[in-house]
């Protein structure tokens, strides 16, 4: 149980996210943490304290006195008490309160007594989370030192689709223990990561590329960062961002801007992470002006984009590492071997379309590893975060044997 002994505040807030704190409280206590729950006031509207009290086996507590006995909740001993303060879901409402000191409720009062570190999961509509307002206070938090968890995308209450939505429960789970066990194992290793897609331009309206989100990759280089490492992260067009500080990103859109950053990076590179999804062929030529529609049919000439995988395997020392992907649709395990093997690779990471969850766009994935030996190592479904720590976990295991 990798939050054994941990001793972990949750304050709830009043958004519809709410109703998914039971099951994040259960699994911080499958996990061996200890939970106690501060809810305001409005949160009761999404959740129940009887729900959320039976989870954590703790008393969940509102208000500054017990109702019964006029006993006193005591906001300070509950701030000293906890080894981390997560906030899920943060209200844009609590979030303004938070950044200029309100205190009208034991959560907020809490909060402002902390002596542990706080983690927040704001949580609201689209055009909320986009508001100038939230993005300055958001920012405010941050600088007060206050981690923020990024807002996922997808739909939201309204309707809409978009950001504001709060990361599931087993993300949240993976960032308190991220948290905890952040570790310094790859300290001065400095790792280079691809991701997303490539568009090779057509006109200067149309393009070729392909489903490709980033996400993988984008995950791989936060937990890659997060235990130490220098990543520097070129990445095609993605509207995902990187959430730990010190990843260098380097946003590109053809697979030759990829390709010569890339080959720049990784001669200073210990380990080289392919995750992006470049484009096999590009047109020929690039018409200057739009190309109108006239006939029935349109001809256009491909050729290949630079193999940027093959060229950093041809200039790969004893010392480096270097890392493919291969998404595949059939006989996949034959076609990640024969790539592992022909363009130089330490080991592979193999996902395919068939398999459900996982792929492009879905914020899982299903991978399995195959090392130089051939050796397959299966995984089962899991959030992409979960997949980047098990990527990272095998290559530590890789790149500390390099001589």
């Amino acid at each position: 149980m990798k939050l054994s002994g941990k001793k972990i505040l949750l304050g709830i807030t009043g958004g519809i996210a709410a109703y998914k704190t039971p099951q994040l409280v259960r699994l911080l206590v499958k996990q061996g943490a200890q939970v106690r729950v501060v809810m305001t006031p409005d949160a009761h509207h999404f959740v129940t304290p009887l729900s959320l009290s039976t989870v954590s086996r703790n008393l969940v507590l509102t208000e500054f006195f017990a109702a019964a006995d006029g006993s006193w909740n005591n906001h300070v001993e509950l701030a000293l008490w906890a080894d981390l303060i997560l906030v899920a879901p943060l209200t844009a409402n609590t979030l303004a309160k938070m950044a200029h000191g309100q205190c009208d409720n034991l959560l907020l009062a809490v909060y402002l007594s902390a002596k542990s570190p706080v983690m927040v999961a704001p949580a609201m509509d689209l055009d909320m989370y986009q508001h100038a307002a939230v993005r300055i206070n958001l920012e405010t938090l941050k600088a007060f030192g206050n981690h923020v968890i990024p807002a996922a995308s997808g739909e939201l209450a309204s309707g809409l689709s978009g950001e504001g939505r709060m990361p599931e429960p087993e993300e949240l789970v993976q960032a308190v223990i991220h948290h905890f066990l952040a570790k310094n194992s790859l300290q001065g290793k400095r790792i280079l990561i691809t991701a997303g897609p490539t568009f090779e331009s057509i006109d200067p309206v149309r393009f070729i590329g392909n489903h490709s989100s980033g996400k993988m990759g984008i995950a791989l280089a936060d937990e890659l960062a997060l235990r130490g490492a220098s990543v520097t992260l070129v990445c095609g067009p993605s509207v995902i961002k990187t959430n730990h500080p010190s990843v260098k990103r380097i946003d590109v859109t053809s697979a030759h801007e990829m390709y010569e950053h890339a080959i720049q990076i990784f001669k200073e590179s210990d380990a080289a992470i392919l995750a992006a999804a470049v484009a096999d062929y590009m047109p020929a030529k690039t018409s200057s002006s739009k190309i109108k529609k006239k006939d029935e049919t349109l001809t256009l000439q491909l050729v290949k984009t630079p193999d940027i995988l093959a060229s950093l395997g041809k200039l790969k020392t004893r010392k480096q590492v270097l890392v493919g992907f291969a998404l595949e649709t059939d006989q996949e395990e034959t076609h990640a071997k024969e790539k592992l093997k022909k363009k130089n690779l330490d080991f592979i990471v193999l996902n395919s379309l068939n398999d459900p969850g996982a792929g492009f766009k879905h914020d899982t994935n299903k991978i399995s590893i195959i090392d130089k030996n051939l050796k397959v190592i299966r995984y089962g479904l899991k959030s992409k975060t979960e997949v980047a720590a098990d990527i990272a976990d095998y290559l530590e295991t890789v790149i500390n044997n390099v001589k």
